[in-house]
């Protein structure tokens, strides 16, 4: 446990964070294993909530208000009813990385935190159908339950750290990475302080940053699709496209060698989708902006929507070739 009268917040907000996401992907696990997902329908009929969302968030902003009681939290999903887990700071782990400078005397009512409990709910879901059905059918070969589909890899716990508008920390957790290999332990969990020194080069929170390979593999939705954002990929000529789930699973595709950049020409994603990802990545040497190449603001009092779409790259590309080759009609299509 860290001595708060001489380590500064962000330090310990951060530790606090990755351990309090960790347990929030327990919880995922536990509510997928139970097989009652408990799913509302919110904006749209592919904008799905779980009893899995509800509950990781209600860990995760209680445990940061316990811990951090002055801290503005602003979570994806409603206030909802139903017991609280709360993460308890003997758990914390202090981790290894120095403060940026400018970073160092932060008091809590400077900081928002933008918390997704539970990113790519669509294919969380749908990994659940699927299992479901094998059962039904008596194919018990994969096993029944969270080892059936590869959907699962695009589930993450994203909890982002703002001050000023901008965001600065992050920490994508993945509940089932390795859940494939029942020898590795299951789930890993990511995390990047923009301008931070950390203990080794090319390490960012516990991820070896990897090049992308040969050509141009672009990363984008699997269930927004759109004559807009079809053309923005298109306009990037890439050799192979990745139709994957959730924010924070395309972000780690940068940096885990699989893919050049991201483009997502619409407005469907949201604050809490991108904050993390973009200081996980921009400490990694990468850029995320919106599709004109503007930043995207994470003040308390910012629309939640990301009208403008996002464009994110790999460590070591050129963000500003990939902006230029938007098509003028994808950027006038995204307004504010």
């Amino acid at each position: 446990m860290m001595a708060a009268n001489t380590v500064p917040l962000l330090p310990r907000l951060v530790s606090s964070s990755v351990a309090i996401a960790n347990h929030a992907g327990k919880i995922i696990r536990d509510v997928l294993n139970k097989g009652d997902l408990q799913i509302v329908q919110k904006e749209h009929v592919k904008d799905l909530q779980t009893e899995a969302d509800r509950a990781a968030q209600r860990c995760i902003i209680g445990s940061l208000t316990k811990h951090f009681p002055g801290l503005i939290i602003i979570g994806e999903e409603e206030e909802s009813s139903g017991p609280v887990q709360l993460t308890e700071q003997s758990s914390v782990v202090p981790l290894k990385f120095t403060c940026p400078p400018h970073l160092a005397k932060l008091s809590q009512e400077q900081i928002v935190v933008w918390v997704d409990p539970l990113d790519g709910t669509s294919e969380f879901t749908e990994a659940t159908a699927a299992a479901a059905h094998k059962c039904l059918m008596g194919n018990h070969d994969t096993g029944c339950g969270a080892h059936s589909t590869s959907l699962l890899d695009h589930v993450t716990v994203l909890i982002g750290i703002a001050v000023d508008g901008k965001t600065v920390a992050g920490i994508i957790h993945q509940p089932y990475f390795n859940y494939k290999n029942k020898e590795k332990e299951l789930g890993r969990t990511i995390y990047g302080i923009i301008g931070s020194a950390g203990e080794n080069d090319g390490v960012v929170g516990g991820l070896l940053v990897k090049p992308p390979p040969t050509g141009c593999v672009v990363a984008t939705t699997r269930s927004h699709a759109s004559s807009t954002v079809n053309d923005a990929v298109s306009s990037c000529d890439p050799t192979e496209v990745l139709r994957v789930g959730g924010a924070g699973h395309k972000v780690l595709l940068l940096l885990d060698g699989s893919a050049h950049a991201y483009v997502f020409a619409s407005p469907g994603c949201k604050k809490w989708d991108t904050c993390a990802p973009q200081a996980v990545l921009e400490a990694a040497g990468g850029a995320l902006t919106d599709i004109k190449g503007d930043h995207i603001l994470y003040h308390r009092h910012v629309q939640h929507r990301n009208s403008e779409g996002v464009l994110a790259t790999a460590p070591g590309q050129d963000h500003a070739a990939y902006i230029r080759k938007i098509p003028a009609h994808v950027k006038e299509n995204l307004v504010k």
